[in-house]
């Protein structure tokens, strides 16, 4: 017998291993022998025998074929020899009979005889034909449960479900076919359990990937076999919500890009319709707000470039006019696109003598080295090479910020330094950064340092450099306005030490590794209508003695730690400010900082206390600041905060040519 006919004795599929169920098959002969052994007559016996035969040399062919592989073969009993053939009785010789029996009653009692041996024989062959029909069906049920768990461990449901059905039509009360369903049912039940699990865990992880496409795909994968997957459903209405929420923050940063752009209308409108679909979004009220405001501010601010425009032209005696040049810069500032304005600053500047780059220099380092007070620098868009120092009072003016750029490395200083020679310097339209990253030691340089000297920024950028984007120590004064200060490696801008002061108007400081502003060991600041988001410390921290601070109308969000904490000042107010979304907390006021002057500010949906008050702060003093949505409790007071260290920050190199 050949392998191949082996297994279709025993019921196994082409490639299928026997080795798993020669366990079942021994018990399946185990019980063919023993139908052997019972059997009611010898016909019936060697009915069975053969198919034990049969099957004992399917089981010797599975075992030679093992043998041949290597593997080890299990023993199988020997084959059961039936007992002998019914054989009837022979009549034993009688002894002669004295004389013949003629009676008709004997003749009667034989036939009775006769009669009853008959009915005996019968019965008996009928019930021997009885059994052996059961046997032949016990046996047939066995096989047929053993090809029904193969077909099961090969997940083949539909004909295992077919094997368990022609157990059932065969024998309904042997309790086999429905064991079989039950365990059809489990498997498929685990079958199903295991697909949604795999197919959900992939989408769970493309959603938090931001593979919302990938992620829509593997859900898809559930529900195309198992629409009503509750878990498929939640993950689509989780990709969708996701889709929705990716949407919103990419026209939330396109509302930014108006902004910037002074689109206010435009930035109105668009952030007014996230508002629409999704009422109470805090960014798109922040940046509605903002919008608004700047519209408002804008109509104000060219009413008053008008009255300036006018107050210098009627100046303009063709020689210079420090005065009416003053004017018209701050004209330009409230009006940029008045063409009027800048065509007579143009030309009230020619004035004065113009340094152009390139054309009288090749290079800002170059006309810088002979440049005089009053002088004008006027540098083209491009990329130019720093470090530059400014120690005069010259007028610097870039093409714009993000078109004139100066940088340098960040290992050999700051993009520019502003020396005390420079009183009155004034720099605008230009960005300063470091043309790579610098992650350790203490030489981390500024964007741009002011030493001791009094500069003007106005339109500029300072962004991407190692240590701070602006540092102004040794008592320099700084004001900036319309300025931006990005992703530096440290503060945005920082004020430090006695005599310093660093004033920021309608500029914007985010997203820096450190806090958006500060103010150290005495200098002054004053803060007005700036913007400090997504910080990595503070918006704004100021520890600064006893110098004022003055600290009205800022906007304050979404920074790793605190709104604004106010450690120290002398004197000076806080107004006007709104906190939201802060992850530590709104506004922190230390027992150093009691003389200020705080109230009309607002701190609202922060992810921490909305006003935390050191010991011996009363409470009841700062009850005109608005607290509302904030997380844990509004008001935290009476707080043991711990000692102050004031180890000054680093400044990036004692030289002054770093930050």
């Amino acid at each position: 017998m050949t392998f191949n006919e082996a297994r279709e004795i025993l019921g196994l599929e082409p490639g299928q291993d026997v080795r798993p169920h020669l366990g079942k098959f021994r018990m399946a002969r185990e019980r063919i022998a023993k139908m052997v052994r019972e059997a009611p007559n010898d016909r019936i016996a060697v009915r069975y025998q053969e198919e034990l035969v049969a099957f004992d040399r399917a089981l010797a062919a599975c075992r030679e074929y093992l043998g041949t592989t290597g593997l080890e073969v299990p023993e199988t009993p020997a084959a059961v020899v039936p007992k002998p053939l019914f054989v009837p009785p022979v009549p034993v010789a009688c002894e002669k009979a004295e004389a013949p029996v003629t009676s008709r009653a004997v003749m009667a009692a034989a036939w009775l005889l006769v009669i009853v041996a008959v009915l005996t024989v019968g019965g008996y062959f009928y019930l021997e034909r009885e059994r052996e029909e059961q046997r032949r069906l016990a046996g047939e049920i066995a096989r047929l449960e053993s090809r029904g768990a193969s077909l099961i461990d090969a997940r083949r449901w539909r004909d295992a479900m077919d094997i368990f059905e022609r157990i059932d039509a065969l024998s309904p009360d042997s309790g086999a076919a429905a064991a079989g369903r039950a365990a059809i049912e489990l498997g498929m039940i685990e079958e199903e359990r295991q697909f949604i699990g795999y197919w959900t865990g992939q989408a769970i992880a493309e959603i938090e990937a931001g593979r919302l496409d990938e992620a829509e795909a593997a859900v898809r994968t559930v529900l195309e076999k198992h629409p009503a997957a509750s878990e498929a459903i939640d993950l689509m209405n989780q990709v969708t919500d996701a889709r929705e929420r990716m949407s919103r923050q990419l026209v939330l940063d396109e509302i930014r890009e108006m902004l910037d752009a002074r689109k206010w209308q435009d930035a109105s409108q668009a952030a007014a319709g996230i508002l629409r679909v999704e009422p109470g979004n805090l960014k798109a009220e922040e940046l509605l707000a903002h919008a608004n405001s700047a519209m408002e501010k804008q109509a104000a601010d060219e009413k008053r470039a008008d009255d300036l425009f006018r107050m210098a032209a009627a100046r303009d005696l063709g020689q210079f006019d420090d005065q009416a040049l003053e004017i018209l810069r701050e004209a330009a500032g409230l009006a940029p696109e008045n063409e009027g304005i800048a065509a007579l600053l143009e030309k009230m500047s020619s004035y004065t003598r113009t340094l152009r780059i390139p054309g009288d220099f090749d290079t800002p380092a170059a006309a810088l080295a002979t440049a005089r007070d009053r002088d004008r620098i006027v540098i083209a868009a491009g990329t130019w090479k720093g470090p530059l120092v400014v120690n005069a009072a010259v007028d610097i003016e870039g093409a714009g910020p993000g078109q004139t750029v100066i940088d340098c490395p960040p290992a050999i200083g700051s993009p520019m330094v502003v020396g005390p020679g420079a009183l009155g310097a004034r720099i605008s339209g230009i960005s300063f950064m470091h043309d790579g990253f610098l992650v350790d030691g203490s030489e981390r340089y500024a964007a741009v340092m002011v030493r001791g000297g009094d500069a003007t920024f106005v339109d500029c950028h300072f962004s991407a450099a190692s240590g701070h984007g602006l540092a102004v120590i040794d008592g320099g004064e700084v004001l900036a306005t319309r300025c931006r200060f990005v992703e530096n490696g440290w503060n945005g801008a920082t004020a430090i030490g006695a005599g310093s002061k660093l004033e920021l108007r309608e500029s914007e400081a985010s997203e820096n590794f450190g806090h958006g502003i500060e103010s150290w060991g005495g200098a002054s600041l004053i803060l007005v209508n700036n913007r400090c988001h997504g910080n990595a410390r503070n918006g704004i921290h100021t520890d600064n003695l006893n110098a004022s601070a003055v600290i009205d109308g800022n906007r304050l969000s979404e920074n790793r730690e605190y709104a604004l904490v106010l450690t120290s000042a002398g004197n000076g107010k806080i107004t006007n400010n709104s906190s939201r979304g802060n992850l530590l907390g709104g506004f922190v006021i230390r027992r150093a900082a009691a003389t200020l002057a705080i109230h009309g500010n607002e701190a609202r949906d922060n992810h921490g206390p909305g006003l935390i008050l050191e010991q011996g702060l009363a409470a009841p003093a700062y009850a005109d600041n608005r607290l509302s949505g904030n997380k844990a409790q509004e008001i935290l007071a009476d707080v043991e905060l711990p000692e102050i260290e004031r180890a000054p920050p680093d400044t990036g190199g004692a030289d002054g040519d770093g930050g």
